[in-house]
């Protein structure tokens, strides 16, 4: 990476406006960009993956009930006709307040505005054994591997003659009871129990165990008590086993130990436990909260870096009634964008800078075909009314009117039949070792 560092990042257009970079195309990343699109700013964004991922519904991929490229969008598809707005797909290494300049894989690249917006990842607590052989969900690609080895594992468990053999590779563990886990552990039992027992015949699928694994005491924890509870009983009343209050200490592959609780057989360890931020070199230590979050002002300033700001996840911004920070879900990254797009005029302007200010626009989750919980900030309810609005507000948000289109029509058929048609099982070819440099650094 080293040999690109020193050299500018080629083909950017020349241009005497303010510039401001972009790192991430998440929801708040792409918000920006979106908002300054055609304004007075030139507007470079810079995202290692060409295209956006809407991960409130990577779980459906991994399910086999859409496809990856419902849920994703080019990004160069978005900034058709804009004048001011150059994307570009890179790593980001580092960056040097001092000079302004942030360097990546392609090369360096000035700016007037630095805007980190690069999301979290998983968060494995500090286990490798758990990291090593756990199946984590932040990425399409990740979903689409979950769903790889869930049918694999069935083609693989149809050819052992032992019931007792196939236990591992039937068993689903997922460990995490936030909105992921919970719509996860819904839409693997809903597999369980209308789709692949005509899938597989051969297969007594009474022996598979769903089991959803909280460390806390209630699943949904920022919900209502009324939606905590819903979600219990719906995933309850779906066969998965939920266990509260318990710790996993490790995982080899094979068997999941759990603290005073007896271990569990399974070859699918699914990861829904937690979030860590995704760093960048630059800062200091002093920028950083304890839990890795990157401490701003209320405009989303990070404090002591002038013209650098952080937004979403990465970010900590204590403000009355959030004394450890917003929540990290995409309504805080895209309104902190709408923010920061008002304020960037603003100073170009020479005029006050608006506070940030959250407004919850509630939470939701889905818990199986035809379940949901919702939690508006004027009304909450449960049960199939929830999950038609559930499925409306997660259509509207989708990039696209051919994937909204491709969406609605897969959630229709699915709807309609009990039958998803994606439960392809697509390998990639072997990649050689040259490549496998390319792959690792990427991830």
């Amino acid at each position: 990476m080293s040999e690109f560092l020193s050299t500018p990042l080629p083909n950017i257009p020349k241009s005497d406006l303010p510039k401001v970079v972009i790192v991430g195309a998440g929801f708040g990343g792409l918000k920006l960009a979106m908002k300054l699109m055609n304004k007075k700013f030139q507007v470079i964004l810079l995202d290692k993956h060409n295209y956006h991922q809407f991960q409130p519904l990577f779980y459906q991929v991994a399910t086999a009930g859409l496809e990856p490229s419902a849920i994703s969008f080019p990004l160069r598809k978005i900034f058709h006709g804009s004048k001011n707005v150059t994307f570009r797909m890179a790593q980001v290494d580092h960056f040097d307040p001092k000079l302004k300049r942030i360097y990546t894989d392609v090369g360096y690249i000035d700016y007037s505005y630095l805007v980190m917006a690069m999301g979290a990842d998983t968060n494995y607590f500090g286990s490798k054994t758990i990291e090593e052989s756990a199946s984590p969900m932040k990425t399409v690609s990740e979903a689409l591997y979950i769903r790889n080895k869930i049918i694999s594992n069935y083609e693989r468990a149809i050819n052992i003659e032992k019931a007792e053999d196939r236990k591992s590779l039937m068993n689903v563990v997922i460990v995490g009871g936030g909105p992921t886990g919970v719509e996860l552990a819904g839409a693997m039992a809903d597999l369980r129990n209308t789709v692949l027992p005509k899938d597989y015949p051969e297969l007594n699928f009474h022996n598979m165990k769903i089991v959803l694994i909280e460390a806390g005491p209630e699943l949904l924890g920022p919900m209502s008590n009324e939606s905590k509870e819903s979600a219990l009983k719906y995933l309850q009343d779906l066969g998965v086993d939920v266990m509260l209050n318990t710790m996993v200490k490790d995982y080899d592959g094979n068997e999941v130990i759990l603290a005073e609780k007896e271990s569990i057989q399974t070859q699918t360890l699914l990861w829904a436990a937690g979030i860590k931020p995704n760093r960048i070199g630059g800062l200091e230590a002093d920028n950083y909260a304890s839990n890795g979050r990157i401490m701003v002002d209320d405009f989303s300033e990070i404090k002591g870096c002038p013209d650098v700001y952080a937004l979403g996840d990465i970010s900590l911004m204590t403000q009355k009634g959030y004394p450890k920070g917003h929540p990290q879900v995409a309504q805080v990254a895209i309104q902190q964008a709408v923010c920061l797009a008002h304020n960037l005029h603003k100073i170009v302007e020479g005029k006050d800078k608006k506070v940030f200010k959250y407004k919850d626009l509630g939470s939701m989750a889905t818990v199986g075909r035809k379940l949901a919980v919702v939690d508006l900030p004027f009304i909450k309810f449960q049960g199939i009314l929830a999950w038609f609005t559930w499925l409306f507000v997660h259509l509207m948000a989708i990039l696209g009117v051919k994937n909204k289109v491709f969406i609605f029509l897969d959630w229709s058929w699915n709807y309609l039949s009990f039958d998803p048609s994606l439960r392809l099982l697509i390998k990639p070819k072997a990649v050689r070792p040259s490549e496998q440099k390319e792959l690792t650094e990427e991830r």
